[in-house]
């Protein structure tokens, strides 16, 4: 029987896009046959101090000789010194499903420490997972060979079509967590100007950032978006449910994506979507599905926004595209296969 040794940061519950990744596949792994032994390293990455890098070592210290370790990209890309020692002893795996150094919001220094780091540790595994094709482009600075990278895809369930608001205006829906990479300022900034058309907004996620979430709260005010937009905060998969099938759009403005598993989410229910250029949000999202602007502009966005509030037949043509799309979307369970080969080879 195979077995498997995870290392993933913080909590595996957390609801964004990258924890749902790891959760599912290494459960479609477990359904496979495979043994998991899952290790969960400190909330801190990818910034550690010294005590949450001793606990990563110690855990890799503890594996015998010749284990199989997937570690995730969070901690990976902070850890070359830690796994240094073990690179020849244990069979070492990254999943990435972004840069480290792509997050929005980081100084030029801290985007080289990060860009230095991750290069370091990456060398030293012995075959990299990504999540996107674009993600795999992003790594050749990186000096990872083509041969040890492999895309494996996030899984979408398959879903009901959404049935919509019933109502005479447009509702949207945004789901993301409040970090400045998500682009909520940009989408509520967009909103802003839009108040004459008839619209709503539900926002889903947690609140990581304070300072995403107080800019969020500032510009409901500032904006007098208080009355057109419900914030839900981070819900279950049921409810998420419920809100995507009582939209009639989809939204986010996201600076980049590794791939954007919540536009996916959209496509399966027949939604239209408004994104960006950011990142793989332009692979994951066909252009018969969306509208896709470049990142951090608000004016490009509103006017993606006010084309769908105002022309009915253009919402109907994307929503069309997005139930042609649905069918193209790659399952969880052929995704954990595919991740299953490629371990075995390692």
């Amino acid at each position: 029987m195979s077995s498997l040794h995870f290392l993933l940061p913080g909590d595996p519950e957390t609801r964004t896009g990258g924890y749902l990744y790891d959760a599912r596949i290494t459960a479609g792994l477990e359904a496979l046959g495979w043994t998991l032994h899952r290790h969960r390293l400190a909330d801190s990455f990818p910034f550690p101090g010294a005590t949450d890098l001793g606990q990563a070592g110690d855990i890799l210290a503890s594996l015998p000789d010749d284990a199989l370790v997937l570690i995730d990209g969070l901690a990976l890309g902070v850890l070359p010194a830690v796994i240094a020692p073990h690179a020849t002893r244990l069979r070492l795996a990254a999943l990435v499903h972004h840069p480290l150094a792509e997050e929005t919001g980081l100084d030029e220094a801290a985007r080289h420490w990060l860009f230095e780091s991750e290069k370091a540790a990456l060398a030293m595994v012995r075959h990299v997972v990504v999540t996107s094709p674009f993600t795999a482009t992003a790594l050749v600075p990186y000096g990872v060979p083509a041969q040890r990278v492999t895309v494996i895809l996030p899984g979408t369930d398959p879903a009901p079509v959404a049935q919509g608001s019933g109502n005479p205006g447009l509702h949207i829906l945004a789901v993301g967590t409040l970090t400045p990479r998500k682009g909520h300022d940009v989408l509520l900034t967009a909103l802003g100007t839009l108040l004459h058309h008839d619209w709503t907004l539900t926002l889903a996620g947690g609140a990581r950032d304070e300072a995403t979430a107080a800019l969020v709260k500032k510009l409901l005010q500032n904006k007098n978006l208080s009355d057109r937009v419900t914030m839900a905060g981070e819900v279950d998969g049921a409810a998420l449910a419920a809100l995507y099938d009582r939209a009639d759009l989809f939204a986010l403005a996201s600076h980049y994506e590794g791939y954007g598993m919540v536009f996916a989410e959209a496509l399966a229910r027949g939604l239209p979507v408004i994104g960006t250029t950011g990142g793989a949000i332009p692979t994951t999202v066909p252009p018969e599905a969306g509208l896709l602007v470049p990142p951090g502009d608000a004016d490009a966005f509103a006017q993606a926004l006010e084309r769908l509030m105002t022309n009915h037949a253009l919402r109907q043509t994307l929503r069309d595209g997005a139930l042609k799309a649905r069918d193209t979307l790659p399952r969880w369970p052929d995704q954990a296969r595919a991740l299953a080969t490629l371990l075995e080879t390692l």
